[in-house]
């Protein structure tokens, strides 16, 4: 097992835009299958280069996707708009090197509308880069240094649009919760509050504050540090050490704690008892507030006694042309003189390959969490419980493209629309 790394405003105009994506798929299926095969065949083979007769070997890839999404408000997930439609590009661009046996270098750099899809202008973002070396002959063991995704779980690995049967995250790690990482919480009817139980009165409130609020997981937790992986028999071993908790917002992964006792460590260990089966357990623990709200919390003590701790295990199985992915985490996070608000959340996913071009996935999420006092004698959980069910077919008409479509129907407790669905279609060329 390797660390995860580099994996070869008007609502009248973003409603037209969702219609232009439309078009371009009609468009993408027009053209000729084999003329673009051999023009993405060619870019292939110039983007990779030898010198120092093959001591060093560079390959540059990468994926363009235009996506499109029509939901109600408040937006679902990692989505920022206020509108009810978003056309989401990005352009990403891998970049690998290989410097003798032991050293390999990576970079992926982004150009879209943030890291999550969003309103804002397209921007150029460097997401990951790092260092790996493999410090013996043998092999089994490497050692990494960079900006990378997490180690915990098993979805990061399979997170990019290509690799991914649906276009959204599963809940764990795109559902908001009432934990702000900006400001500590400094009593349960405040907390309440931030997770609006009971429903806000006015919907473009919770959008608001959809920027303060944090995830289990944000995505794949792109933050800075450092990781080692290894492999014994039927055994895979992964650890970190990161710079912000797993909950934290992209605008902090590149920042470095204070002290290293700020940091997060997490890790997991696997087995693979077989081809067909792996499973998985994993653990992260690390405060989760930045370090720029140290002066909101509690008297008496300090960020550091805000922590987010993390339990998870995961299994997949494949065969023939099914394949099955599932994880479950347990997430507490401690809020000294209110207590520990905990929530659990999960999914399991299933994928079925009718041939080498048409796929089928389904994916159920569910979270829910525990009860707080709720400041009136009573008791009261402190977010919404949720059932999500994604359906998303895919058609991949060559080696390089891939359409994909994906509708999710949710069930909200509490939230002032219960019932919500979101529409989403994807593009994808890869080179």
């Amino acid at each position: 097992m390797q660390p995860p790394g580099n994996t070869p405003a008007s609502s009248g105009r973003k409603v037209r835009g969702f219609a232009a994506l439309l078009a371009a798929f009609g468009l993408a299926g027009g053209i000729p299958a084999l003329q673009a095969q051999a023009f993405l065949d060619a870019i292939d083979g110039a983007l990779s280069t030898e010198t120092m007769q093959g001591q060093v070997r560079v390959q540059a890839s990468g994926t363009l996707e235009l996506e499109g999404y029509r939901f109600s408000q408040p937006s679902p997930g990692l989505l920022f708009t206020d509108g009810r439609s978003l056309l989401n590009p990005r352009l990403s661009v891998y970049l690998d090197a290989e410097l003798g046996r032991r050293l390999y270098a990576f970079a992926q750099i982004r150009a879209d509308r943030g890291f999550d899809p969003s309103s804002d202008p397209v921007r150029l973002r460097l997401d990951e880069y790092a260092l790996r070396t493999t410090p013996t002959e043998r092999g089994g063991f490497t050692a990494q240094v960079g900006r990378f995704g997490t180690v915990v779980g098993s979805w990061v690995p399979r997170h990019g649009a290509w690799a991914n049967p649906f276009i959204t995250a599963p809940l764990p790690y795109e559902a908001l919760t009432g934990i702000w990482d900006t400001a500590a919480v400094r009593s349960p009817r405040q907390l309440l509050s931030w997770a609006h139980v009971p429903p806000a009165q006015v919907v473009r409130a919770e959008q608001e504050e959809k920027t303060l609020r944090v995830p289990i997981l944000w995505g794949p937790s792109y933050a800075t540090g450092l990781a080692v992986a290894g492999r014994l028999g039927k055994i895979d071993v992964a650890a970190e050490w990161k710079n912000s908790s797993l909950s934290s917002d992209p605008g902090v992964w590149d920042d470095l704690p204070r002290r290293w006792r700020d940091g997060t460590i997490g890790g997991r260990i696997g087995y693979r008892p077989g081809a067909a089966w792996n499973f998985g357990f994993s653990a992260s623990q690390g405060p989760y507030l930045r370090a720029s709200a140290e002066k909101t919390v509690r008297a008496g003590t300090k960020r550091d006694d805000y922590r987010q701790l993390v339990l998870g295990h995961d299994i997949s199985f494949a065969w023939h042309r099914w394949q099955v992915w599932s994880e479950v985490f347990v997430a507490r996070f401690g809020i000294p003189g209110v207590g520990s608000a905990d929530t659990y959340s999960g999914y399991v996913e299933a994928s079925y390959r009718f041939g080498p071009r048409f796929s089928f996935a389904g994916r159920l999420n569910r979270q829910t969490y525990n009860k707080i006092p709720d400041g009136s004698g009573g008791e009261a959980a402190w977010g919404r419980s949720t059932w999500r069910f994604d359906l998303a077919p895919s058609y991949r008409m060559s080696a390089h493209t891939q359409l994909k479509l994906q509708h999710s129907f949710q069930r909200e407790t509490n939230a002032p629309t219960p019932y919500s669905q979101t529409t989403a279609l994807q593009m994808t060329v890869r080179f």
